[in-house]
């Protein structure tokens, strides 16, 4: 019987998310790594027969002349992360994936992004259009000569500045018309997010970018009897607060202010220096803590970029809040984690997730997939516990349907 092949294809492959994503899959195909971190890989989803490591060929669009293996050995030497062996291990595959990287787009990018770019090979593409034929003519080609039966496109590119949306955004009628006109009227997520939608692809947006979260390309993907879901993946500190803030909810404590202060390096980091960067990221960060209390406390997140941390983010916060007969009192924690260790797992779980539910005859945003985004779509609840119960309730509806 022949083994069941489907693709991952990653926007922005070859950073450290990318490249620490793509190594997982090879390590754990090769069996020398453990399921430690993926989240897929609790017994809670087993009735789903996801997708197996082993199925996946791995793809994706660049803007650097970088390579897995080439990132791999970055992260190993600078952040001191991967263990030689495992590396080693993979270096075939890694490989072997790295002839299906295709150089990615610019347009619509923005001048902090375009200054990362140094391929000599990027296309010069003058409308929306173009771009996104350029990138569909990529896709189907990974899809066609790697023999493919389902391809799940990702984001897990650097953050664009935000992108405001208008009456033009609305529908599919308004906009079409729109992308040949100069400038585009798309960012460059949304151009990666309606090539994947348009071809019927399942498209998941790791970042704060823009992508797919307007309702005209909500409304592609219900045209191309697709699924998508985003945005912003959780993985540290905003995963702590969705964690913490219930607590205050049900203990009655009166939140008086939280301040969370993040210093990290890496690509990523480069890019967030920029305020206007910045300001993406900080816009889905901010937002968890008013909408579990259900009121707003003073709020303050910074994020500043120290090049020496490389992919070690630290995050320090400092909660003040107010208990019985008015005493105040203080929480405060610090997190350190490896960015790319912490996010590699996620885009694997999102990929199998997605691709099962387009198998199921699903369509439009994936909601139950709120537990890993700081910005889900389709879904205001923040509480992590809560977004998990949807997850599970889901698994228990296919399971009972069965």
């Amino acid at each position: 019987m022949t083994t069941r092949r489907v693709g991952l294809w990653l926007i922005g492959a070859c950073g450290g998310v990318g490249a620490t994503a793509a190594l997982g899959l090879a390590a754990l195909s090769r069996g020398v790594s453990d399921s430690t971190s993926l989240v897929t890989a609790l017994p809670l989803f087993e009735p789903l027969s996801l997708d197996e490591p082993t199925q996946f060929v791995v793809g994706g669009h660049e803007i650097r002349r970088a390579g897995f293996r080439q990132t791999v050995r970055e992260l190993q030497k600078r952040s001191n992360i991967f263990e030689p062996a495992i590396a080693d291990a993979c270096q075939e595959d890694l490989e072997r994936w790295e002839s299906n990287l295709r150089p990615g787009i610019l347009l619509g990018s923005g001048s902090t992004i375009a200054r990362l770019a140094d391929r000599s090979d990027l296309p010069n593409s003058d409308t929306a259009r173009s771009a996104i034929e350029r990138i569909q003519n990529d896709l189907r080609d990974f899809r066609e000569r790697n023999k493919l039966e389902q391809v799940v496109v990702v984001n897990v590119s650097s953050t664009e500045a935000p992108f405001e949306i208008g009456p033009i955004h609305e529908s599919l009628e308004r906009l079409t018309p729109a992308l040949e006109r100069r400038p585009p009227p798309l960012p460059t997520s949304s151009l990666y997010a309606w090539a994947a939608l348009d071809l019927g692809l399942p498209y998941i947006n790791f970042t704060p970018s823009l992508g797919a979260s307007l309702p005209a390309l909500v409304e592609l993907a219900q045209q191309r009897r697709t699924v998508l879901g985003g945005q912003d993946g959780k993985t540290g500190e905003t995963l702590m607060k969705s964690v913490l803030a219930p607590m205050f909810v049900r203990r009655n404590w009166q939140l008086l202010s939280w301040v969370g202060h993040n210093i990290f390096g890496n690509r990523d980091g480069q890019v967030l220096d920029d305020p206007a960067n910045k300001a993406s990221k900080i816009r889905t960060k901010d937002q968890v803590i008013s909408s579990i209390v259900g009121y707003k406390p003073q709020t303050l997140v910074s994020i500043e970029y120290i090049d020496s941390l490389d992919d070690w983010k630290t995050a320090w916060n400092h909660i003040h809040f107010k208990g019985f007969l008015g005493t105040k009192m203080t929480l405060q924690f610090i997190w350190q984690g490896c960015d790319s260790i912490l996010a590699g797992p996620l885009v694997l779980d999102l990929a199998r997730l997605a691709l099962f539910s387009q198998r199921r005859g699903e369509v439009g945003v994936l909601r139950h997939l709120a537990c890993f985004f700081k910005n889900p779509m389709g879904v205001q609840e923040h509480d992590f516990f809560k977004q998990f119960a949807m997850l599970e309730e889901y698994v228990e509806e296919y399971v009972t349907q069965c």
